[in-house]
């Protein structure tokens, strides 16, 4: 059961990774990257589950916390980008 939601995450980061690559804004494409690190965290929580290992909960919680504080760095990149196109 819990291999078939495996793989089915692994299908999900698939399609994402297809619209990180065809994506037509840069924002679509950080979207994109933001849900291929948002099933990996899930990936990560049901591979412990599996192993019986509650250790990689943590390991998830890590992955989580970078995963948004990347997405909200590349975000205010973008931000700061778009604001100082407008004053010039």
């Amino acid at each position: 059961m819990f291999g078939f939601a495996l793989a089915i995450c692994g299908f999900a980061v698939l399609i994402c990774l297809w619209r990180v690559a065809l994506g037509p804004t840069a924002f679509d494409r950080i979207l994109g990257v933001n849900a291929v690190g948002s099933l990996v965290i899930v990936g990560i929580s049901l591979h412990g589950f599996l192993l019986k290992r509650p250790e990689f909960i943590d390991i998830a919680i890590l992955y989580a916390l970078i995963n948004f504080i990347g997405t909200i760095a590349i975000l205010k990149l973008f931000g700061n980008h778009k604001r100082n196109k407008d004053k010039k």
